[in-house]
């Protein structure tokens, strides 16, 4: 039986939970082999390390495909052909809201420092913020260090945390105090990934997956993480 090698980022909740082994990228890439009639194996990659490595190491030959809750970029279409997105959400930030109360949205956000995850497509949109004088300072953590920065909100070594909105709202789960208060800050297309020669793996893991989005397991597999079936939860302003 033919094995499927998936290259998955990890920690990355709720796109997995690996070494626990749940997530919404397991459960999609187990049905979707099912399709295939062929297995899985995981391959882990450590996100302590930028995620664009990951595409590195799928163009070396480490995995046939890349399910690791990121996003479709320019740059990173340059190395990995792209199915069609199984999910559309943004960027959300998070703040201490015993701290900053006032901190409801970007705009609140002049004198403030936000930390980010390095590589993460969140960077770009805070440096942005900075340049046009919204915001003090952009603070970059290592892509793995989140939760080091989401710790930081209580001391003030940053002042808000900006990444994807599913990510950081699992992350923020059991920090009391801290808060997701802004949604949707992007539009931001998740999607599988191949090799840039295999054309013939995209073509068949697309026609699975409109499959499983045809049949409802799709639908279902969103609900069952984040709570919607056709969208995530940062497309829901608040």
């Amino acid at each position: 039986m033919e094995t499927l090698r998936v290259g998955v980022v990890v920690p990355r909740p709720p796109f997995n939970t690996m070494p626990d082994g749940g997530g919404l990228d397991i459960d999609l890439m187990t049905e979707l082999v099912k399709k295939l009639g062929a297995a899985v194996e995981f391959v882990e990659y450590d996100s302590g390390a930028e995620v664009e490595g990951v595409f590195e190491r799928l163009n070396a030959g480490a995995y046939d495909c890349v399910a690791a809750g990121t996003t479709v970029t320019p740059e990173r279409e340059a190395t990995a052909r792209f199915l069609p997105p199984y999910l559309i959400c943004g960027q959300a930030l998070a703040v201490d809201t015993g701290r900053l109360p006032r901190v409801r949205s970007t705009a609140d956000l002049q004198g403030l420092t936000i930390g980010v995850g390095r590589g993460g497509t969140g960077e770009p949109i805070a440096e942005r913020l900075v340049a046009q004088g919204k915001a003090e300072a952009v603070r970059v953590y290592d892509h793995g260090g989140l939760q080091a920065a989401l710790a930081d909100l209580g001391t003030g070594g940053c002042d808000a945390v900006m990444a994807l909105g599913p990510v950081l709202t699992e992350l923020v789960k059991p920090i009391p105090g801290v808060d997701v208060v802004t949604r949707g800050l992007s539009t931001e297309h998740i999607a599988i990934g191949v090799g840039l020669d295999s054309q013939a793996l995209l073509g068949r893991l697309t026609v699975a997956q409109a499959e499983l989005e045809d049949d409802g397991t799709l639908q279902a597999i969103r609900r069952k993480w984040l709570g919607n079936p056709y969208t995530d939860q940062s497309l829901a302003v608040h």
